[in-house]
C-alpha cells in the first residue's frame, strides 16, 4: 500500500512538470515573428504577389510570337443500296449496282501571328504590370509594419495586465493581513467596530478586483493567441518585458524632420507613385485603340490520305494583317476618358495620403510626448504616494491616524500605482505607433 502511494505520487509529479515545461514561452521578438509568418492577411498578400508576377510574365509574352500546332484525323463511308436508274454526266440512265466506299484523312497543321505594332499598348503593359508588382510589394511592407504594430500592442497590453495582476494579488494580501490586525485591535478594544466592517469590505472589493485583473489578463491573452492565429486550447508563457528602444530618428529630429523621413521612407506612399504610374499606363493603353494595328501571321499545314505520306505535299503561308479602326462605337473614347478619371484620381489619393501621413506623424508625436510627461509624472507620484501611504500606516499603528487615514493615503498610493501602469503602456504603444507612423517599424 505504502509503494502505490509513492508511485501514484511520482506519477503525479512528473505530469505536473511535465505540463509545467512544456509550455512554450512567447518573448516579445517572438510575438512579432509569430504574427509575420502566421497572419491571415499577410499569408494571403503574400500568395497574391505571384500572380503580380505572373502578369509581368504574359505582358513580355505580348511582345513574343504565338505558335499552335494542330492535328486531325477524318473517316467517311458512303453507302449505295444500288437497283435504282440514275443520270450519269452525258445524260445517259443508268442502273448502278450496291457500293460502299470508305475515305480517310490525316493531316498536320501549325501556324501562329505576332503583333508589330498596336499603338505601344504592349509596352504600356508591360510598364503597367511592372509598377502594379512593385505597387503590391510595397503594399504588403506596409501590411507587415501594420501587423508588427497591432501585434506590440496586444502584447503590451497584456503585460500591462499582467502587472495590474500582480499588484492585485498584493493589495488583496495586503488588505487580508490588515484585516486581521485590526481584528485584533478591537478585541484589545483599541479600534471600533466600524474599522473592522470598513476593512472587511475593503478586502472584498480588493477581492473583486483582483478577479477582474485575472479575467482581464486571460481576455488578452486569448486576443493575443488569436491574432497570432495560435490555438488558444494549447498553454503559452509570456515574458513580461517590452522595451523601447532608443530610436535616433524620433529622439534627434524636430517634427518637420519627421514629416520628411515619413515621406521618403512610409511604404504606402512609395506606393501610391507606383499605382500612378500604373494609371499613366493605363492611359497610354486606352489611346492606342486610335491607332492601327499591324499584325503578321505564318502557317504550315500537310495532308494525306495515308499517315507515312503526310509531308508529302507541304503548304506554306505567310502574310500581313493592318487594321486601321474608323469608328468603334465610342468604345475608344469611352476608355480613354475612364483612365483619364483614373489617373486624375490617383494624383488625390497621393496629395491626400501625403497630408494624411503628417496627420498621423504629428498625432502620434504628440500622444507619444503627451505619454512620456505623463510617464514622468506618475514616476513622480508613485514614489510620494508611497511615502504617504508608509507614513500613514505607521501613525495607525501608533494611534495617531485613523483608519480613514491610512485608507486615504493607501488609496492614493493604489491609484498612482494603477496611473503607473497603465502610462507606461501608454508610452510603449505610443512609442511604436510613431515608429509606425514615419514608416521605421
Amino acid at each position: 500500500m505504502k509503494t502505490s502511494f509513492y508511485f501514484i505520487l511520482l506519477i503525479g509529479t512528473v505530469i505536473t512538470f511535465n505540463q509545467t515545461f512544456s509550455q512554450k514561452v512567447i518573448t516579445f521578438d517572438d510575438a512579432i515573428k509569430i504574427a509575420l509568418n502566421s497572419n491571415t492577411n499577410i499569408v494571403k498578400s503574400t500568395n497574391s504577389i505571384a500572380s503580380f508576377e505572373s502578369g509581368v510574365k504574359s505582358a513580355y509574352g505580348n511582345l513574343l510570337p504565338s505558335l499552335n500546332i494542330n492535328g486531325g484525323f477524318g473517316w467517311q463511308r458512303v453507302s449505295d443500296d444500288g437497283s435504282k436508274t440514275q443520270i450519269d454526266f452525258f445524260g445517259n440512265p443508268q442502273t448502278l449496282g450496291p457500293s460502299q466506299i470508305d475515305s480517310r484523312n490525316w493531316s498536320v497543321s501549325g501556324g501562329g501571328n505576332v503583333t508589330l505594332f498596336n499603338g505601344l499598348a504592349n509596352i504600356a503593359s508591360i510598364n503597367q504590370s511592372k509598377a502594379n508588382l512593385e505597387s503590391a510589394k510595397l503594399s504588403l511592407e506596409k501590411l507587415k509594419q501594420d501587423v508588427v504594430l497591432q501585434t506590440i500592442t496586444y502584447y503590451t497590453q497584456m503585460i500591462s495586465y499582467q502587472k495590474l495582476l500582480h499588484f492585485q494579488d498584493e493589495n488583496l494580501k495586503y488588505n487580508e493581513g490588515l484585516l486581521d490586525q485590526i481584528k485584533q485591535k478591537y478585541d484589545l478594544k483599541m479600534v471600533t467596530i466600524s474599522d473592522v466592517y470598513s476593512q472587511e469590505a475593503q478586502t472584498a472589493n480588493s477581492r473583486v478586483s483582483y478577479l477582474q485583473a485575472k479575467n482581464n489578463l486571460e481576455t488578452s491573452k486569448i486576443s493575443l493567441l488569436n491574432y497570432l492565429s495560435l490555438d488558444v486550447s494549447q498553454s503559452y508563457q509570456f515574458d513580461s518585458v517590452a522595451t523601447v528602444k532608443s530610436d535616433s530618428v524620433i529622439v534627434n529630429n524636430d517634427i518637420q524632420s519627421l514629416y520628411e523621413y515619413a515621406l521618403i521612407n512610409r511604404n504606402d506612399y512609395k506606393s501610391m507613385f507606383y499605382q500612378l504610374e500604373s494609371a499613366d499606363n493605363q492611359l497610354t493603353i486606352a489611346r492606342s485603340g486610335m491607332f492601327p494595328t499591324l499584325s503578321a501571321n505564318y502557317g504550315f499545314s500537310t495532308s494525306a490520305i495515308q499517315p507515312s505520306d503526310l509531308f508529302n505535299r507541304r503548304v506554306y503561308s505567310l502574310g500581313l494583317s493592318l487594321n486601321i479602326p474608323i469608328f468603334s462605337n465610342w468604345n475608344t473614347e469611352n476608355a480613354i476618358q475612364y483612365a483619364n478619371v483614373q489617373q486624375k484620381n490617383s494624383n488625390e489619393d497621393l496629395k491626400a495620403l501625403e497630408l494624411n501621413i503628417k496627420s498621423q506623424v504629428a498625432t502620434a508625436n504628440l500622444k507619444l510626448q503627451t505619454a512620456k510627461q505623463q510617464q514622468n509624472a506618475s514616476d513622480i507620484a508613485l514614489t510620494a504616494s508611497k511615502e504617504s501611504w508608509m507614513i500613514a500606516t505607521e501613525k495607525y499603528k501608533l494611534g495617531a491616524a485613523t483608519y480613514l487615514d491610512l485608507q486615504l493615503a493607501y488609496n492614493n498610493y493604489l491609484q498612482a500605482q494603477y496611473n503607473k501602469i497603465n502610462n507606461d503602456y501608454n508610452y510603449l504603444t505610443a512609442y511604436y505607433s510613431l515608429l509606425n507612423a514615419i514608416g521605421k517599424y
